[in-house]
Formats: C-alpha cells, sequence, structure tokens
C-alpha cells in the first residue's frame, strides 16, 4: 500500500467529503459535522500511532471513545490509506488487520470482518477506489480488487478481482470490467438457499408445464407455447 504523510492523508480524507457527498457545502461544516471524518482523524494522528508503538490499553480506549462520538468502529490496527470516505458512518466496522487502498468509499452500516480466531491475517483487503454499499459485510482475509464495487447489503467472502461489482448473499460478480460475467464462475464454497429455492421453483414449473402439454395434447388442445 502506497504511503502518505499523516497530514497528507488527512487533507486528502477532507477533499473526498467534497469530492464524493454532493451535501457537504463548506470546510467549516465537514470539520464540524462528518463523523466519517472525525473518526479517521482520530485514527490516523493518534490512536493508529500509539498502536504502532506498541503501546497497551490506551489506543482501545480511545478508539472506543471514538466509536462513542461516531458510532463508527476502527480498530487502532487497522491499515487505511488516504482518501477514504465514509458517508454517514453509523455501524461501520473496521476489523485490526484490514487494509484499505486509496479513494475508497464506505457507506453506513458496512463490516470488514475477520473470519478466524488466530492471530494473523483475518480481514479484507480493500485495493484503491472500492466502494461498499450500506450494510454490505466483507469477511474474512479475502482481496477486493481496484476499482470493485460491492453493492448494499452483500456478503462477500471470496476475493474479488479488479473492476467487478459483485451483489447478493453469498456475493457474486455479476459485472467485470463493464461486462456481464459468466454466472457460473463467481459461485463460492457456502450456500445460496435463495438461488437454491430460484432453481428448484423453475424446475418444479417446467416439470409442470410438461404435464400439462401432455395433457392438452391428449385433449386435441394447444393452450400452452
Amino acid at each position: 500500500m502506497q504511503k502518505d504523510s499523516i497530514f497528507r492523508q488527512v487533507r486528502r480524507d477532507w477533499r473526498a467529503c467534497f469530492e464524493r457527498d454532493p451535501a457537504a457545502r463548506n470546510a467549516l461544516e465537514v470539520l464540524l459535522a462528518y463523523p466519517g471524518f472525525h473518526a479517521l482523524f482520530w485514527h490516523r494522528i493518534l490512536i493508529h500511532p500509539l498502536h504502532r508503538l506498541g503501546l497497551p490499553v490506551i489506543p482501545r480506549v480511545l478508539s472506543n471513545f471514538s466509536r462513542f462520538l461516531t458510532a463508527i468502529e476502527i480498530h487502532p490496527g487497522a491499515e487505511i490509506g488516504a482518501g477514504l470516505f465514509i458517508d454517514h458512518g453509523s455501524g461501520v466496522v473496521i476489523g485490526e488487520t484490514s487494509e484499505i487502498g486509496r479513494d475508497c468509499t464506505l457507506y453506513q452500516g458496512v463490516t470488514l470482518g475477520g473470519t478466524s480466531l488466530r492471530r494473523e491475517k483475518r480481514h479484507p483487503t480493500l485495493e484503491d477506489r472500492v466502494i461498499v454499499g450500506a450494510g454490505a459485510a466483507i469477511l474474512g482475509a479475502i482481496v477486493v480488487g481496484a476499482g470493485s464495487k460491492i453493492a448494499a447489503g452483500a456478503v462477500v467472502v471470496k476475493s474479488v478481482p479488479p473492476d467487478c461489482t459483485v451483489v447478493g448473499v453469498p456475493g457474486r460478480v455479476i459485472y467485470q470490467n463493464g461486462k456481464p460475467a459468466d454466472p457460473v464462475l463467481p459461485r463460492v464454497d457456502m450456500p445460496d438457499p435463495e438461488g437454491d429455492a430460484i432453481a428448484a421453483l423453475a424446475q418444479r414449473v417446467e416439470a409442470l408445464e410438461n404435464v400439462a402439454r401432455k395433457l392438452e395434447e391428449a385433449d386435441g388442445t394447444t393452450t400452452l407455447q
């Protein structure tokens, strides 16, 4: 991940508010009334540096205080690139070993969570310019490629190539490089009850149509095409 000085990171975060939020009207409003900017500011200038120094307890206490004020939980160990914009922010959770690239966007309720109890890399990596929609969860030590978009409410448990659009539970790629993706390739190794139910319903409808067609042929009628 490309590194910038702390002050350049803060300045880029501030500019991102104006670039990606049409409701941002002036500098004072962003400085005083944007919880996403506040949470990142304290993480960058105080909490994360104290964590890197190995100081015990205090970084976690400060991060909890920041969460109390902003409703955004950022673990002191999270690595965050410049230009992150957290829109609205309430309910956002960024886990300890998360890595976020430059110019990413997170909407309210996003979770960058872990799936392992071991002390290892267990949270996701977002490359540059990733957008994560409201309520989405990205779980495990996976990588979301640069420029990808995660739809609201999606649950992503497998790495995503660059420039993709991911939807659903479990998350699956529907567009890659602006073109529809092969629906077979994005399947992930976890249950998809919604997809299974739709497939079973389609098979049932087909079977009923076959029965109806045979009955019509026997009666000499042709209402089904």
